[in-house]
């Protein structure tokens, strides 16, 4: 079976194509604005980390990784209550949607001490373990020490969006996410250039933003939606088991990314700080083709929770015809960009040089990442979380290899970036290969 609605223009549902799309656009739009708010205020973070002495900004890219590493890792709490979520509004369960919108809140939390507790003693073995030696070592502890103490509120911010996807309102994190990522910049200006705090000004920043938009999250579900505020325990653990799958597919995204910057690291300070920018606008462009997978992940589940699965098939097809189109349009704005970017950053010539060879792969990869994208929100919102997993094992198995032959034979940046490309093409094969059937198709809530 393929991923076309079998009745043509329309799905058993009565939905039409343009139906289709003016549904996808009416998620997708408002969650791309708070995606794209995210890399782009992380990018202003660097233009301001770029301003201080050597190697403030490799130590940003190296505690900044660490950081990614374990927050994404999380991001379960985020794609799997929107699934959950979205499933029992499509089944007309409100109240049991808001039930597991709290336990997730709570999750969330307990998650988030939990690694402050494990990762702040383990901080300067774990730049160590990038590569990061000296100065660059104790600026990047600082940075993620105190970075961790925002831990807990980043989690919270993940579960409280996920709830208001799955009600389908991604307008409310659009504003809190702009909100926020906008005071972060503020704060980032003040403390870093103004107080002249360092690098350390940067990572308070991002706490005290943090902080206040988790706040914000909390009075939204609590008082506007009148959840419940007691925890149910049972609750709370069906909510962790559940995104086990989910922890071990993310886990071999950010396997894959830590590796790379690892290896990155490995080839000298010029290396790692091309690296940095580049990475930053490839989290830019995924966060834009994004904004449709998590479309796809509120409208599969409340679709399937509703049993319909025409047009589940009919809104999945529209979907990925979207990220195509997105990722080929991103391409280009990459490429147009290209001449410009290394002067934003104040690159040395040889960064500049560095960078410049790079983003001609960047580019080159946003069609494809646009379908991987799609796929995996679909699948995600219709709950196919053990596939994931074990696809995801898969890809970083396919990956691992290449990246080593990376580092033990001397290849270049552009080398480890195609490496990366190999990834994406297995990740591309997995995806797309299970849309084609119809396993994951499971209807009700």
């Amino acid at each position: 079976m393929t991923l076309t609605p079998r009745s043509g223009r329309s799905s058993r549902s009565g939905r039409s194509g343009r139906d289709h799309d003016r549904q996808i656009l009416r998620l997708a739009l408002p969650s791309f604005g708070a995606l794209v708010a995210e890399p782009l205020f992380l990018l202003t973070d660097t233009v301001i980390v770029s301003r201080l002495p050597a190697p403030a900004l490799g130590a940003l890219g190296v505690a900044s990784t660490v950081l990614s590493f374990l927050v994404g890792m999380c991001v379960f709490l985020a794609y799997g209550t929107t699934a959950a979520v979205a499933r029992q509004i499509g089944a007309g369960e409100t109240g049991r949607a808001l039930r597991q919108a709290v336990d997730g809140l709570w999750l969330a939390a307990g998650v988030g001490l939990a690694i402050i507790v494990i990762v702040w003693p383990l901080a300067p073995w774990l730049v160590h373990l990038i590569g990061a030696e000296g100065e660059l070592a104790r600026q990047a502890v600082t940075y993620l020490r105190i970075s961790l103490l925002g831990v807990p509120a980043m989690l919270v911010v993940l579960a409280g969006t996920g709830v208001l996807r799955g009600m389908q309102d991604a307008s409310t994190p659009l504003l809190v996410s702009v909100g926020s990522f906008a005071l972060n910049a503020v704060l980032n200006v003040v403390f870093v250039l103004g107080l002249g705090w360092g690098i350390a000004g940067s990572a308070w920043g991002t706490v005290l933003a943090q902080s206040l938009a988790a706040a914000v999250y909390l009075v939204l579900i609590f008082v506007r939606h009148r959840a419940p505020f007691r925890p149910d325990l049972a609750g709370v653990r069906a909510a962790g088991s559940a995104g086990i799958a989910l922890i071990i597919r993310t886990a071999c995204l950010q396997t894959v990314l830590a590796v790379s910057a690892a290896v990155a690291t490995r080839m000298g300070t010029d290396q790692i700080e091309a690296y940095t920018v580049a990475i930053r606008i490839w989290i830019l462009m995924a966060f834009a083709l994004d904004a449709i997978a998590i479309a796809g992940q509120a409208i599969t589940g409340r679709a399937l929770g509703a049993g319909d699965v025409a047009g589940t098939r009919a809104a999945t097809w529209r979907m990925v015809i979207w990220g195509v189109g997105s990722g080929v349009l991103l391409g280009l704005a990459v490429l147009v960009a290209r001449p410009f970017i290394p002067g934003l950053f104040d690159a040395s010539p040889v960064v500049a040089a560095e960078l410049l060879g790079l983003l001609w792969v960047v580019a080159a990869l946003q069609p494809i990442a646009g379908v991987v994208f799609v796929l995996d929100g679909v699948l995600i919102g219709a709950g196919d979380q053990r596939y994931l997993a074990w696809a995801g094992v898969w890809t970083t198995i396919a990956y691992l290899p290449a990246a080593l032959m990376v580092d033990l034979w001397g290849g270049g940046l552009v080398t480890l970036w195609l490496a990366f490309g190999l990834w994406m093409t297995a990740r591309l094969i997995t995806l797309a290969t299970r849309a084609y059937g119809t396993a994951w198709l499971v209807v009700g809530s």
